[in-house]
């Protein structure tokens, strides 16, 4: 036995100790670190050979693991921006250096440019969003991201595209009996321009099988000139005509049950472009019937609802964020307009990602790659807004593991003073 191994063994315990004491350090100091994840020392044994009867004392290592894994609880706040992953999978970030970095912490704020920042300074980052299709994802890289921007200082406008009208015709009037109602759509400058829908009943057969025939026109009334324009005449841009009861017409043949008959009545009503005063009121399709249900003819009074997408302008007065993690911004007339979707990623092996500064985390060769997706779809978790993933520290787990090395720690120590000890008294045999 050497003297000199026994006394680097205590010196080996008291380093792997004080590693020990280092991680629970770390874990205390960020017990309400927002989305912080624990760091754990694990022990290793070191065997040196023995040889010609001499135990040759060894050692012990360490190794640093870190729950990155392991979910932490939520804490709810009243801040919209405050976002939490309910379930696996990282926002992605963007930090000073521009690079792209993986987190839990979702402690996020607007700055004065319209970016989310979060307490750490690393910058949300999502695809622009789109209605009509989702994102093309690079599956193993971040390209086709960019930073989530909520400035929107100006006033939105967003012009009527498509709407829906489901009325229900009285079934007991008499032949020429004649109702109108009215939607409001908006033109490319955000005018408010109201529409109206003539219904007259035109005939009633007895059958079989018994049928009731409708018609429908549609006009828009200038209010400062008086002009009525007929708004399904297929012409662009569509004419002028002297009363509305001229309007050209869609024929609505309605069942004994009341229902719209698809096979000889249209579905959509296709209302006109009309430039009027410097502005264009878009093309638009009017829903009135369908699958799902629509216009009806029943012994009731006659009853309508529908509505016509659009924005006239307005300012933003807040932001919503929905747990597919689509970012709406809420304008000040109540209408919300998706603008980003945030984007999420995960790795196969998230206790292997290689842990920096500002509570995130980059890719590291036993990571696995980074995989994209988005929030609660392909295994990923939902977001939810104005909540933050407390850190998965437990205090009480923590000061007992300080007690524990801080006995072990004195043991080691007494090893090596021991073998200095002996060490002295070998010297002293010489004397």
């Amino acid at each position: 036995m050497s003297l000199y191994g026994t006394m680097r063994t205590g010196v080996s315990g008291m380093n792997a100790q004080a590693n020990r004491l280092s991680t629970v350090a770390d874990n205390i100091a960020n017990a309400n670190t927002t989305g912080y994840k624990k760091a754990s020392t694990q022990f290793s044994s070191l065997i040196l050979p023995t040889t010609g009867g001499a135990y040759n004392s060894g050692g012990v290592t360490t190794d640093v693991r870190y729950s990155i894994s392991s979910q932490g609880t939520f804490t709810y706040t009243t801040s919209t921006t405050d976002l939490a992953i309910n379930g696996k999978g990282f926002f992605i970030v963007n930090g000073s250096d521009g690079v792209e970095y993986l987190t839990r912490a979702g402690a996020f704020t607007v700055m004065d440019d319209g970016t989310l920042r979060n307490s750490a300074g690393f910058t949300l980052m999502g695809y622009p969003y789109s209605s009509t299709e989702d994102p093309t994802i690079v599956i193993n890289g971040f390209a086709g991201l960019e930073e989530i921007n909520l400035a929107s200082g100006e006033l939105n406008v967003k012009a009527s595209e498509s709407g829906y009208l489901h009325v229900n015709l009285p079934s007991n009037e008499d032949v020429g009996f004649k109702k109108a109602t009215s939607l409001v759509a908006y033109d490319s400058l955000g005018n408010t321009r109201k529409l109206d829908f003539t219904y007259t009943k035109v005939s009633t057969t007895a059958g079989p099988p018994p049928t009731s025939d409708w018609s429908v026109g549609v006009t828009y009334t200038d209010p400062v000139t008086g002009d009525i324009y007929d708004m399904m005449s297929g012409t662009n841009p569509p004419g002028t005509i002297a009363s509305a009861d001229l309007a050209t017409t869609k024929t609505l043949t309605f069942g004994a049950d009341g229902k719209l008959d698809l096979t000889t009545s249209p579905a959509d009503l296709v209302l006109d472009e009309l430039p009027i005063d410097g502005a264009i009121l878009n093309p638009l399709t009017v829903s009135i019937g369908g699958a799902s249900g629509g216009s009806t003819q029943l012994a009731a009074s006659f009853a309508a609802k529908g509505d016509i997408d659009g924005i006239g302008p307005s300012g933003v007065s807040g932001y919503e964020i929905s747990d597919d993690g689509i970012v709406y911004l809420k304008y000040e007339n109540g209408d919300l307009a998706p603008k980003y979707r945030i984007a999420m990623a995960n790795v196969q092996s998230p206790d292997n990602l290689k842990p920096l500064a500002g509570n995130v985390y980059s890719q590291s060769p036993d990571s696995g790659v980074i995989v994209m997706g988005y929030a609660g779809n392909g295994g990923y978790g939902t977001i939810i807004s104005g909540a933050l993933e407390d850190s998965n520290v437990d205090i009480a787990e923590e000061l007992t593991s300080m007690i524990e090395s801080q006995r072990n720690y004195t043991a080691n120590s007494k090893v090596f003073q021991t073998g200095s000890e002996l060490m002295e008294v070998l010297v002293n045999l010489k004397r």
